[in-house]
Parts: structure tokens; sequence; C-alpha cells
């Protein structure tokens, strides 16, 4: 019996599965949590909150130094990457990378911590990012049930940005916004950064993930025109690293993007010789440097 057990089905970049179902993810993907904290550096703040205790949705927001407090301020809803089945928006990474974006762009940032394969299968990545967005959406009115967004969100100013598998899942909130609207809220851009699309042997992994997936074409895996022509923003900031694996699938993205008949703008960042999220995992070096800026100036780019 022991052996049959132990005896592998499948086995993808991030984990393998055995015969008798257990999904054993691989020891680097374990995640690290902190504590929000207030940065000494920048003057950022940050919190956590909670958005549904069932199923379970929280995020961490930042808040940059206030320096004048009638300003208001735009705000950045961003979906951490991990392949959908790790990394957390409370790890170092994510918290740190957070702290730099919120500091450089002078905007709030609500960083969600989604539902995980495979405590939580797909489609949960997608719903809690979206059930998250809708929470953002719900303090337009100023009586929302967190203060920093009553008090300084700028509800025409909202961006959707993520990383890897968090940039898929943005492409897909801005299709929904696009779709079905978010009342009360412009969602001005979207900013993908090393995005995770179909077209690749990481595709398995994902119909793995996903039980109730539509296929190979299955519009969140391979985004068909009619979505693209769709998204609920006016511009598109894709950010790649030349030898990042990815790099070819998010090219045919924005291809595909700028032939859907999208009636907006889509502008493209490429940073040569580095690998996939090289940003997260050497954050002072030049180019890292220069992505936070590059994210930071697209928020806040004059219409």
């Amino acid at each position: 019996m022991e052996s049959t057990n132990n005896e592998i089905a499948h086995e993808f970049r991030f984990f393998r599965v055995y015969k008798d179902g257990r999904v054993e993810k691989f020891e680097w993907t374990q995640n690290q949590k902190i504590p929000p904290s207030d940065d000494p550096i920048t003057g950022v703040q940050s919190k956590d909150v909670v958005i549904s205790t069932e199923p379970s949705i929280s995020a961490r927001i930042f808040l940059p130094k206030i320096l004048d407090p009638t300003q208001k301020l735009p705000l950045l809803f961003y979906i951490h990457g991990g392949g959908f089945c790790f990394e957390s928006a409370f790890s170092p990474l994510y918290h740190n990378h957070l702290i730099l974006l919120a500091s450089k762009a002078n905007a709030i940032a609500v960083s969600i911590e989604y539902g995980l394969f495979p405590e939580r299968p797909m489609p949960a990545c997608y719903e809690d990012s979206w059930a998250g967005l809708q929470w953002v959406a719900s303090h337009v009115n100023g009586n929302g049930t967190e203060s920093w967004l009553n008090e300084y969100a700028d509800f025409n100013r909202v961006f959707i940005g993520g990383d890897s598998g968090g940039g898929n899942v943005s492409h897909t909130l801005a299709v929904r916004v696009g779709s079905v609207g978010l009342p009360g809220i412009k969602v001005v851009g979207l900013i993908l950064v090393h995005p995770f699309f179909g077209g690749m042997e990481d595709d398995q992994m994902w119909l793995y993930m996903c039980p109730t997936n539509g296929g190979s074409e299955d519009p969140r895996l391979k985004p068909p025109q009619e979505d693209l022509a769709k998204l609920g923003c006016e511009r598109v900031l894709i950010i790649f690293a030349e030898k990042d694996h990815l790099r070819g699938v998010g090219e045919c993205y924005y291809k595909e993007l700028k032939n859907s008949g999208w009636v907006g703008t889509v502008e493209v960042v490429e940073h040569e010789g580095e690998g996939h999220v090289f940003h997260l995992m050497k954050p002072d070096c030049e180019k890292a440097v220069d992505l936070v800026n590059k994210f930071a100036s697209f928020i806040n780019q004059q219409e």
C-alpha cells in the first residue's frame, strides 16, 4: 500500500499530485507572513482588514505619508502572484513591494489576500478578488467600513494591477468591470507585470487547479478578442522581462489586445537581461527601481 500511496500522478511547476489524490506543494513555495507596520523610511502605514469571513477574504491596505489631508489619492487594487497556489499579500516580498509602490505613486494600495489551491481551488482566486474590488467600491459614498478609503481614496482614479498569476486575475477583473460595471468607481488603468496566460506547458497545471475549467480555450486562460475589446479601463501598462518564461504569452496578449478593437491605449516596458519577477527578488537593483518608477508614473500620468 505504501508504494501505491507514493506513486505520482502529476508533477507541475509548483506541486505534485499523488495517485491517491494528495497534493504536495514544493518546500520552496511555503509562505512566510509578517504583520502590518509603519515604515520609518517612507512613512507608509499599513493595516489588515477582513473583507469576508465565509469565504475567508482579507487585504492589507497601504497608506502613503499624508502631506495634505484634503488631497484625495489614487487607489491601486493589487493582486499578488504565486501560481494561484502560494505567496501572500502578507509575505515580506509583497509587503515591501507594496510599500514601495504606495510611496512612489503616492497612492493607497489594497493588496488582496485571496484563496489558494488546493485548500480553495479555482475559481476562488478570481471570485475573492472580485469580492475585494466590490468591497473597495462600497466606500464610494464615504461611509464604508474602512476609514482610510472613506477619507483619502479618489474613486475616479482606481487602478488594478498584479504580477504573474496576479496579472492574469487583474485582467479578468478589468473584463468584469467592462461587462457588468462597478457603480461609483472609474477604473483608469490596468497594470500587468510579467503576466501569466495560456499557451505553454503550465496550462495543464492551471487546468488541474480549476476543476470547473472550460478547457484550453477557457477565457481566463486564453482571453478571446471579445473579452479584450471590453476591458473596463482606458489605459493598460504591460511590463515584460526579457528572460521571463512567460514573455511569449505576454507578447501574445499584447498583440491580441491591440487587434481586438479595444479603444484604450496600451504601453509596454521591457527590462533586458532579467527574469520572472526579478524586482521582487532584488528590489534594490537599478531595473527594479525603474519598474517601480514606471508603475508609479503610469498611475500619475495626466489624462
